[in-house]
């Protein structure tokens, strides 16, 4: 397994002025930053075009562009031409070592509180991926990165170092990581980071999902795994809400499952040790030690 130096840092948040200005100097193209929009650990900018409309920016580190029109924004754009409520891609810029995305503002706010009603929307959403990217094999399949460092997440140096009881952890996704191949492969799309804070609504009605920057082709019951882990921390879930999505997620076979699981066990740990206090790194290995052998 390999650490990376620049990975045991927190990870940089987006300036939105300097990404402006790399769009305009790459295409002529000069947006109006509005402020940050809500949410997130990276960062999101609203910005106005010169015709008036409203987008929103965001930025992906250490990305070719290349690389993201292959994978993560031909994802989006597939399931967008089917008719699934994803964001179009208005532009895309390379900026030195980042890509600057510029998304078409869908309406809707983020879900604060996935209710039944919210859970049962979610899921008819992430049943609709199967299959949708059979046809497109040239879509790299999704990475899980149980044995080596992911490119600035799921970083397993972290673990081994922050205390025994993550050294335990990282020992045993490694492990399940050793036993398998490190892709999920399959033939549907697969979101990456599936919460409620991803997904925006209106009234009660679920209108979009965003944040496609990490989306492959592979086994849409990942993204099953990611939600249960972003209800951790969803404002004044429901037991019920959270009992019925464990009740799915004990029908979902143990080839897919315990690879998913790891890795978001992995992710959460890896993310919650560089970024957060100690008690809440407490709490994400509560939630992954539940399903690990």
């Amino acid at each position: 397994m390999t650490s990376s130096s620049r990975g045991r840092d927190r990870v940089q948040r987006l300036d939105a002025d300097r990404m402006a200005e790399a769009v305009y100097a790459g295409t002529g193209i000069r947006l109006t930053v509005e402020g940050p929009c809500p949410g997130g650990q990276v960062g999101a900018a609203y910005v106005r075009w010169p015709d008036g409309h409203r987008s929103v920016l965001k930025w992906r580190a250490h990305t070719e562009l290349a690389a993201l029109r292959a994978g993560p924004l031909a994802v989006s754009e597939t399931l967008r031409a089917g008719g699934f409520p994803a964001p179009a891609t208005e532009l895309a810029v390379q900026a030195g070592h980042a890509v600057v995305t510029v998304q078409e503002l869908l309406p809707g706010t983020p879900v604060e509180r996935l209710d039944r009603n919210g859970l049962d929307q979610a899921l008819a959403l992430n049943e609709s991926l199967t299959g949708r990217l059979a046809h497109r094999t040239d879509i790299p399949a999704l990475a899980l990165h149980l044995r080596e460092d992911g490119p600035g997440y799921c970083l397993h140096g972290p673990l081994r170092d922050h205390s025994p009881r993550t050294a335990a952890l990282e020992r045993r996704i490694a492990a399940i990581g050793a036993a398998r191949p490190d892709r999920l492969d399959g033939t549907d799309a697969v979101h990456l980071d599936f919460h409620p804070g991803n997904m925006l609504a209106v009234d009660a009605t679920i209108t979009g999902i965003i944040d496609w920057d990490g989306a492959a082709r592979g086994d849409r019951r990942f993204d099953l795994v990611t939600l249960r882990f972003g209800l951790l921390h969803a404002e004044q879930t429901e037991p019920d809400t959270v009992a019925h999505l464990d009740a799915v997620l004990d029908t979902v076979p143990p080839d897919v499952l315990l690879p998913s699981w790891a890795h978001m066990s992995l992710r959460m740990t890896d993310w919650a040790i560089r970024h957060f206090a100690a008690a809440e790194v407490d709490q994400w290995l509560d939630l992954a030690e539940r399903r690990l052998p």
